[in-house]
């Protein structure tokens, strides 16, 4: 569980990196990272920053985060970038439990 949670984390930071120009990839017109879109990831961040994050995540969330390719997430585990893209890491790991998230993948 402790791997996946891990993975999510890097989810959250895609969020932010994906939203700007340059992200890395376009489907159907929109940004997307591991097979999320860019709103998707976006729908997430209230629920892992700030003082008084959502909770439960919108449903929003949850149904982008069960559609990542966690393997792909899992590239980016070790970024280190998400206190500073305002992503609390322990708010993130807590996610997919909060989702309900039932498939898994260790890195």
């Amino acid at each position: 569980m402790e791997g996946y949670k891990k993975v999510m984390i890097v989810g959250m930071l895609m969020a932010i990196v994906v939203i700007g120009p340059g992200g890395p990839m376009v489907a159907h017109g929109q940004y997307t990272f591991c097979r999320v879109p860019a709103d998707g990831l976006m729908a997430c961040k209230p629920s892992v920053s700030g003082d008084n994050p959502v909770d439960p995540p919108p449903s929003e969330c949850c149904s982008a985060m069960a559609k990542a390719d966690l393997k792909c997430f899992c590239r980016y585990k070790d970024s280190g970038l998400l206190s500073f893209y305002g992503v609390d890491p322990k708010k993130a790991m807590d996610l997919p439990v909060k989702c309900k998230i039932v498939n898994s993948f260790h890195c």
